[in-house]
């Protein structure tokens, strides 16, 4: 998974950054073709301590005002359910991610553990 403001960051510093007040987040964005409209959701987001979540989403609300509203039936509905998201600062997803970064870690430690077992089965016995 790719967590936008993120980058270069280990599984234990994403957990510092949440420890910390951080928070992961995702937008969404209507876009309307007249007839229809699509509301996908953007990638996760890193949100630190002291940053706008609405500022973060501003581009993507941006987007949904000028281009969600023209599809018909559904271009309004979709367009302020994603306004409405995006400027209560987007949808949070953390507990999702923590849990993705929890089973990383956990993981990581089996995968040493086993590499450990490994070499004293190979070592020589004297």
């Amino acid at each position: 998974m790719k967590i936008k403001n993120a980058e270069n960051l280990s599984a234990e510093q994403l957990q510092e950054e949440v420890n910390r007040g951080g928070r992961f987040v995702h937008y969404q964005y209507a876009i309307s073709f007249i007839v229809a409209t699509i509301k996908p959701d953007t990638g996760v987001y890193l949100i630190r301590k002291g940053e706008s979540a609405v500022k973060k989403g501003a581009f993507f609300t941006i987007l949904s005002l000028l281009l969600g509203w023209w599809g018909i039936p559904s271009g309004p509905k979709k367009t302020f359910a994603a306004l409405r998201i995006n400027l209560r600062g987007g949808k949070d997803v953390t507990d999702e991610v923590m849990a993705t970064v929890a089973g990383h870690i956990l993981f990581r430690e089996a995968e040493k553990r086993k590499a450990k077992a490994k070499a004293r089965m190979l070592e020589p016995i004297s």
